[in-house]
């Protein structure tokens, strides 16, 4: 696996102040936030549905502005960006979906591959990367498979492959394990265990699954109704 470099100064890859987000039909449903990320950090995001943990990623990985307070990125405060420095700061944030988001049309090198093809570069230029990160997260014998023969859980490893391919400083997954068995979400938390320490990726994920939250010490943001009510709780037991 490619050995990333993520930017090691003290200011934190995420920091909220004061953020609210609300939806034209259904209101308010981030209330003043604060929330602060560290580099190098892995966090678990929590909450029951509807708490509004997708609406809180969705301002991180820049898919949304808030309504009220600031949003600071990697130093950079975000409303003060133009079109293209917010592009340019997009391209340090991967995302994991819960529903993979692969095009069927594609084989699994192809899936990886596409945010590199669309940057406007050759297969020669990222064909080890991709390889190498394919065999990374255990499909090194499916390459060149196409998307509608792999499994629910080759399918997320292979949109996760696609979500590390820029090299992200942040990686950000909603419910990355709610589409597949008990034992495969284990193997994908295993996956973003290792990148963040071995690779030093800021993670953070979304998930409803206490079970497994409390398989790996880590610390826990917990949403309901839009408030959050704990950010010091870890995931396992002491």
């Amino acid at each position: 696996m490619t050995r990333f470099r993520p930017d090691l100064s003290d200011e934190p890859a995420v920091r909220l102040d004061g953020v609210s987000l609300a939806y034209e039909r259904t209101g308010e449903v981030l209330t003043e936030l604060d929330v602060v990320l560290r580099q190098g950090s892995f966090t678990f995001l929590t909450g029951p549905s509807g708490a509004g943990k997708s609406s809180l990623l969705k301002l991180m990985y820049l898919a949304h502005a808030p309504t009220r307070g600031a949003i600071r990125l990697f130093g950079r405060q975000t409303h003060e960006l133009k079109r293209k420095q917010l592009a340019a700061l997009r391209r340090r944030i991967g995302v994991v979906f819960q529903e993979f988001r692969l095009l069927n049309h594609l084989t699994a090198f192809e899936n990886v591959a596409l945010p590199l093809r669309v940057a406007g570069q050759k297969p020669d230029q990222y064909q080890n990367e991709v390889i190498d990160l394919l065999r990374w997260v255990g499909l090194g014998e499916r390459v060149d498979a196409p998307t509608p023969s792999l499994s629910g859980g080759e399918q997320q490893r292979v949109a996760i492959a696609r979500a590390l391919i820029n090299k992200p400083d942040l990686l950000i997954a909603d419910e990355p394990t709610g589409n597949v068995d008990p034992e495969m979400g284990r193997k994908i938390l295993r996956l973003f265990v290792e990148l963040n320490k071995r690779v030093g990726t800021t993670i953070l994920i979304a998930t409803h699954d206490l079970e497994l939250i409390r398989e790996f010490n880590a610390p826990v943001l917990r949403l309901n109704n839009g408030l959050l009510v704990r950010d010091v709780e870890y995931g396992a037991a002491e």
